[in-house]
């Protein structure tokens, strides 16, 4: 018996199933985190600059790194939020100072997406205010 005591096999409609439950699970967090708006916004603003000054492959790939790592920390600092939630209904220090500790990881991750970001686009700026008139 496996440690998820699930004794079935795999199936393509299990795997399915498992996408739903992820699809659902990223919705959950749109819906009740306001910072994954902040997320969006500023995804779609990266991913429009990036077509703007037409970066390389692998500016890119290190954009795409960068955005894709804040979303997993904020999703899993979300999933803590809501265990942190279910364990503890009532106010508690360490549970507070966990749920802290989880947002510095986002912040973390922020701020080096945001040093990323500025390593690639500073010099495609510099490049663009370079042919614009004094």
């Amino acid at each position: 018996m496996g440690m998820d005591n699930n004794d079935e096999l795999f199936s393509l409609s299990g795997r399915i199933r498992s996408i739903g439950h992820a699809v659902d699970g990223v919705i959950e967090m749109l819906k009740g985190q306001h910072n994954s708006w902040v997320h969006i916004a500023i995804t779609l603003a990266v991913i429009a600059l990036a077509f703007l000054f037409r970066v390389t492959a692998v500016q890119w790939c290190v954009l795409i790194i960068a955005i894709t790592l804040v979303w997993v920390v904020e999703a899993l600092n979300t999933a803590f939020e809501s265990l942190c939630d279910v364990v503890s209904p009532e106010f508690h220090p360490l549970v507070r100072k966990s749920k802290d500790i989880a947002a510095g990881a986002v912040l973390i991750s922020a701020i080096g997406a945001i040093t990323l970001g500025l390593i690639v686009f500073i010099p495609h700026a510099w490049g663009v205010m370079a042919y614009m008139p004094p």
